[in-house]
């Protein structure tokens, strides 16, 4: 039976004469995330390593180092209590965040400790931006104006229209009635 490892890549991963290979390696294949508010985010590692390990997510921001999780492949998890709801742990050693917010922006250092001692570090840059609805709301505000300045304007066009048509009518039977006049006139002489 060979020895437990600590990540199902492991298991192919072997170094001279068939042994697994010495010490712990980690990789981190995306180090910058970039995430908008409420987003569900992976923050992906992978590692490798002899006998079992322990692994540790912390999050570091201008508000200080929170510690995330811990928990040993196999065997406990500790999660900690203001991300209860908010963490999945994988066995590869990732976290998943989920309805991440501008709070969540900072570092984040996992840490793989192996049983004998030997540690690895990893880093990811999380980037949390809001959504900004102003732009949109002054694009609303705006075309409800252009809107109403238009519907305005029909009206304005319309009323000119019918006035326009009522002054040709009027003078139309003026010129109709001068007309008939005219034709009385020669028409009595």
């Amino acid at each position: 039976r060979r020895p437990p490892c600590c990540s199902p890549r492991a298991a192919g991963v072997r170094g001279l004469w068939g042994r697994p290979p010495k010490g712990v390696s980690l990789l981190v294949p995306q180090p910058n995330i970039n995430a908008t508010v409420a987003q569900n985010i992976l923050l992906s590692v992978d590692y490798s390593c002899r006998g079992v390990a322990t692994i540790e997510w912390k999050h570091v921001s201008s508000r200080g180092t929170t510690k995330i999780a811990e928990w040993k492949s196999g065997n406990y998890v500790n999660i900690s209590t203001g991300y209860k709801d908010r963490v999945t742990i994988f066995e590869n050693g990732s976290i998943q965040l989920l309805n991440v917010g501008v709070r969540d922006a900072g570092y984040y250092f996992v840490t793989v400790t192996e049983e004998h001692g030997t540690n690895i570090y990893g880093t990811i840059v999380l980037n949390v931006y809001e959504i900004i609805y102003e732009d949109l709301h002054f694009v609303a505000v705006f075309f409800a104006f252009l809107t109403g300045v238009s519907a305005i304007l029909i009206c304005f066009m319309w009323l000119c229209n019918k006035s326009l048509h009522l002054f040709q009518k009027k003078t139309h039977k003026l010129t109709a009635s001068n007309t008939e006049e005219i034709e009385l006139e020669t028409i009595e002489c």
